[in-house]
């Protein structure tokens, strides 16, 4: 029974040692690479294969504008305009409109939208022609006249 738990132990320190041998051949041959692998620096590349870059601009320098009229009216339609006043200065008519968010614009004849365009002016009304409707050309124009009441001016 003695000789049995002897050569047991014996085994288990053989064991032992061996893979602490193991352990720290790895760990010398880990430190040797280590220092190779800090002094080699490789940049970094990208190869796209034929894929769009996603690193390359896009807009290369050309300037984002944003979608106006003519006179600067932004992009609404004749549909969503509400007539607060009209202004003659110099002989010719200004209207006043509130646009969708509610800001304020002044309308010249010739005044372009997303659907039409400022028909004429005159000292109580404002007539659009509608040109197309919804992105769609209308055949036939039609015209859309807003008015300011008597008891507003």
């Amino acid at each position: 029974m003695k000789k049995t738990i002897l050569s047991f132990l014996v085994s288990l320190i053989v064991i032992f040692l061996s893979f602490e041998e193991l352990f720290s051949q790895e760990k010398k041959f880990q430190e040797s690479q280590l220092p190779q692998m800090t002094q080699e620096k490789i940049a970094p590349s990208y190869n796209p294969e034929g894929r769009r870059d996603p690193f390359k601009d896009l807009l290369a320098g050309r300037e984002l504008k944003e979608k106006t009229g003519k006179e600067g009216v932004p992009q609404m339609s004749i549909d969503d305009v509400v007539l607060i006043g009209i202004v003659k200065a110099k002989g010719k008519f200004t209207a006043i409109i509130r646009g969708a968010q509610g800001f304020p614009y002044y309308l010249k004849v010739g005044n372009t939208f997303v659907d039409g365009f400022v028909l004429s002016i005159n000292d109580s009304k404002v007539i659009f022609r509608k040109t197309n409707d919804r992105g769609v050309p209308l055949l036939r124009p039609r015209d859309i006249t807003k008015e300011i009441k008597p008891e507003e001016r």
